[in-house]
């Protein structure tokens, strides 16, 4: 009843109701182009193809960050992975060159600018690599008789290439879309409406499993408790908090402040990860590096991708949990402005007690967020590389995604900020929030 009373809420108030509306058009729209097949391949004749990318193996993942529009050979292949891909290159550019730096301290308009090259990048990685997953779709198992063009293969991979940048380009654009005109993160949104369209499949094939091989009801039952248990771990994960208490000296009448007179104590909400589900974003996009490797001459270049091409392999989990972690710190430097809040408390009259305002109090928060980041970090890679764990116990490898790793990460974070915006519109217009508990905040405050 509750459920039902905070949507009849939210349809109450216009402008949340039709960014939600506005949400999920685009979000069929994107489900919808991870269905149409490229122009010139015959659709019947994928199936092999498809079958390539159930289970383990980067190809799995890159099936599911695109909601199997990869195995589809869909016109939006590319999913928006070449975004990411090109996002990561510019933040990490943005510590070394001058220019980016200077439109990072330019607020509004230095974004719009970062952005716009972020968007020419993103182009650019896509005319790699559409090409690059066009010449490989017959060796992964796209017969010759189904391409209609096969006497001109050349005039096929040109057209295609197109039409892949060109499905990358919009998918980019239904992201910011969202995020502009929508509710929560476009682009998280579009990767984690991916991953939850493979998640019925990969659950009804590790239920024939279990039935076929004697495991029965019972285990499938023991695995979606450990599987709730695991997302109420990344929840709390999300959700974690340290609070550093601030005082605020008491104003006068004439705006100054009172010596020696203080307001309530209040407090600054530092998350303990801060960053999100950015790190295992950006840290499964460099993990597809070693896979895209294989495609090279070198047999330095196939060694290294043969041994990264098992996603529960030991390697692979190594490097992925050290990416996660150094990721996790470099992310959180570069969205946490201790600077900022410092200069912000000194201006408003508010100080941690014990610590001096402005330099003092910057370098005490930074050494704070340090001490939690860790913990965080390394959490957070334990929980990404779980899935070979439980694949070693005898989940198939398709369901074992599930249990943790990038997926369930995205997913509970996402859901998470996008439940924590809609939260925000109820409780402005004093309406109970999907998080918080009680009836309409209007009887309350009256």
């Amino acid at each position: 009843m509750k459920l039902i009373e905070t949507i009849k809420n939210i349809w109450k108030i216009e402008e949340l109701k039709n960014r939600v509306i506005m949400t999920f058009s685009l979000l069929l729209v994107y489900r919808f182009g991870a269905q149409v097949v490229l122009p010139g391949i015959d659709s019947t004749q994928l199936g092999g193809f498809s079958s390539n990318f159930e289970g383990g193996g980067i190809g799995s993942i890159l099936n599911a960050f695109t909601g199997g529009a990869f195995a589809n050979a869909s016109v939006f292949a590319l999913g928006i992975m070449p975004y990411i891909s090109a996002s990561i290159v510019v933040q990490l550019m943005g510590i070394a060159i001058p220019y980016l730096q200077k439109l990072q301290k330019e607020g509004e308009s230095g974004r719009r600018k970062i952005n716009q090259i972020t968007r020419w990048l993103t182009i650019g990685i896509c005319l790699i690599q559409a090409p690059s997953y066009l010449l490989s779709l017959e060796t992964l198992g796209v017969p010759r008789s189904a391409y209609m063009m096969q006497d001109n293969m050349t005039l096929f991979v040109v057209i295609s290439t197109i039409i892949l940048v060109t499905g990358c380009v919009f998918a980019m654009w239904l992201g910011e879309k969202i995020t502009d005109k929508g509710i929560g993160n476009g682009i998280s949104l579009l990767i984690m409406v991916g991953i939850i369209a493979t998640l019925p499949q990969a659950f009804l094939q590790e239920l024939n499993t279990q039935w076929t091989d004697g495991g029965g009801a019972f285990v499938v039952l023991i695995e979606v408790v450990i599987w709730l248990v695991i997302i109420l771990a990344c929840v709390m994960l999300v959700m974690a908090t340290r609070r550093i208490p601030v005082q605020y000296a008491r104003r006068t009448a004439t705006g100054g402040y009172e010596k020696n007179a203080f307001g309530a104590r209040q407090y600054i909400p530092l998350k303990l990860n801060a960053s999100g589900v950015m790190p295992i974003i950006f840290a499964q996009a460099i993990m597809f590096v070693p896979a895209a490797l294989g495609s090279l001459e070198q047999g330095w270049a196939k060694e290294v991708a043969a041994l990264f091409a098992d996603i529960f392999g030991f390697w692979y989990n190594l490097v992925f949990a050290l990416l996660i972690i150094v990721f996790t710190y470099f992310y959180t430097a570069i969205t946490v402005p201790t600077n900022k809040m410092a200069d912000d408390l000194k201006r408003n009259g508010g100080f941690i007690p014990g610590i001096r305002p402005g330099t003092e109090t910057s370098e005490y928060l930074d050494r704070i967020m340090s001490q939690i980041t860790l913990p965080g970090s390394i959490f957070l890679a334990l929980v990404a590389i779980f899935p070979a764990v439980v694949s070693l116990m005898g989940v198939t490898q398709a369901w074992a995604l599930f249990y943790g790793g990038t997926s369930l990460l995205i997913m509970v974070g996402v859901a998470i900020d996008t439940m924590q915006q809609i939260n925000s519109y109820l409780l402005n217009r004093h309406y109970d929030g999907l998080i918080k508990s009680g009836k309409n905040r209007k009887q309350q405050v009256a």
